[in-house]
């Protein structure tokens, strides 16, 4: 049976959850700049108490720390722990700010229960992306572009229907980021995995006419 392994931030200090996680996986423990539990080189979990989420919510720190969440990951995940009712928020506030981290910010939420289930789900989802791949735990999905490639690949993936993954084969397809612009929908389809819809996507949104939104 493959050893699951997580990465757990030096700074995180739920008891019951390390103890579980030593216990069935193998833990490192290092300060991660972003998130809590690392359990590949593109999802991050960051795991919130009901307390937590409504304190950061509260103090406008909850949406700073998703963007930088999305920044960093492919696939970054929020648990929040506890009992729905102990929000002490109105219903349509939490489920707002919930809404808001997925649709706005590309953040992945779920609940649990208690820090028990908390554990289930990292575990669970470490096997999801570490079994039958080579998808190990690593801190290089939390480092910001540092090279031109970096940069590269991160302008490229923002484009509609693009991943990290298809950038790259965008990138070395056309070998440049003007070339990718420039690209007709014939030639965007011939990459792999670029059909008919990404390609319109992509040509749309670098050729139509800016207009300024405004509120």
């Amino acid at each position: 049976m493959k050893v699951l392994k997580v990465i757990v931030d030096e700074r995180e200090r739920n008891s019951e959850i390390n103890s579980l996680l030593a216990e069935n996986m193998l833990v490192e423990r290092k300060t991660i700049d972003v998130g809590d539990y690392v359990v590949s080189d593109r999802i991050c979990i960051e795991r919130k108490t009901v307390a937590d989420f409504k304190s950061s919510l509260i103090n406008g720190r909850l949406f700073d720390q998703a963007k930088r969440l999305k920044e960093n990951y492919e696939h970054p995940i929020m648990i929040i722990e506890g009992n729905a009712e102990s929000f002490g928020l109105a219903e349509n506030v939490v489920m707002g700010a919930i809404v808001a981290l997925y649709v706005d910010n590309g953040i992945e939420v779920i609940r649990s229960r208690n820090p028990k289930e908390t554990y289930e789900l990292i575990k669970v989802i470490a096997k999801h992306e570490q079994d039958g791949s080579v998808r190990a735990p690593s801190l290089k999905g939390g480092r910001r572009a540092h090279s031109t490639s970096d940069y590269q690949e991160f302008i490229v993936a923002n484009l509609p229907g693009i991943g990290p993954k298809l950038a790259r084969s965008l990138l070395k397809h056309f070998g440049n980021i003007k070339s990718v612009a420039n690209a007709s929908l014939d030639e965007l389809m011939k990459v792999e995995k670029i059909g008919e819809k990404k390609a319109f996507l992509i040509h749309n949104v670098i050729n139509q006419t800016y207009m300024e939104n405004r509120t």
